[in-house]
């Protein structure tokens, strides 16, 4: 089951925050298609792989 806020410690929830934060960094500085490809990820280390991989070889590279 899914927990809610009042079952999570302020530290899980902080990490949430932190992480919701850091998503939404990532996927403004995107374009569209790279957005449209990451999209379904749910944390921003996925995120970030998967952005690392599909510029990997591009002209500006990671």
């Amino acid at each position: 089951h899914l927990q809610t806020d009042d079952e999570l410690s302020e530290k899980e929830l902080k990490q949430i925050e932190a992480d919701d934060q850091a998503i939404h960094n990532i996927l403004l500085g995107l374009p569209e298609d790279i957005y449209a490809t990451v999209d379904s990820c749910e944390t921003a280390q996925e995120i970030w792989l998967r952005v690392q991989q599909i510029m990997k070889g591009s002209e500006i590279g990671i």
